[in-house]
């Protein structure tokens, strides 16, 4: 095994261990907020590491190189995703609000949708526009209408979303394999 693979392993069981412990959070000497998680914000959990793969736009049917990285922020309340796509960085909040989960999108086409849970199973979750906290007008605005994240194995996940770009949609779809 090669140093930079050993080194990868070892961050990952650091983060595991960090991740699953249920230990108070303190900075100083006051405690972090260590409330129960609502299932969804579990299900964003299990994507915690570095996953990479293809997108297959829509629009075009152009693939671009895909990576995203989840990490567990904020004394254990606030997972951040950093994705990169065709090399533009974008971030994605996940956090609880009185026990919904509330996904927040920082975009590359300058918008900044804000999200809800709309279907959660075991393997897989549909967020879609929360329009009660968010004025995007398609008119004129692009901006992320959906995403379904399907996880195919602890390894493999499927990524769909759907982009709203000059007044219409198209999805995009990724496949992506687990680095960490």
């Amino acid at each position: 095994m090669n140093l930079l693979r050993i080194m990868s392993l070892i961050f990952a069981l650091i983060v595991s261990l960090n991740i699953f412990s249920n230990e108070t959070v303190s900075i100083g000497s006051v405690e972090m907020a260590n409330e129960k998680k609502s299932s969804a914000f579990e299900q964003v959990r299990k994507k915690i590491g570095k996953w990479e793969g293809k997108m297959v736009q829509g629009i075009d049917g152009n693939v671009i190189d895909v990576s995203y990285v989840f990490a567990l922020t904020s004394g254990g309340n606030t997972i951040t995703e950093t994705l990169l796509e065709d090399g533009v960085q974008m971030l994605t909040t996940y956090s609880d609000d009185d026990g919904e989960l509330v996904v927040r999108h920082y975009c590359g086409l300058g918008t900044e949708p804000v999200f809800q849970v709309t279907k959660l199973t075991s393997d897989s979750m549909v967020i879609q526009l929360d329009k009660d906290k968010v004025d995007l007008h398609a008119e004129h605005e692009s901006f992320v209408t959906g995403m379904k994240w399907m996880m195919n194995s602890d390894n493999s996940i499927t990524f769909e979303n759907t982009v709203m770009l000059n007044g219409s949609p198209t999805t995009n779809i990724a496949e992506l394999k687990r680095v960490y």
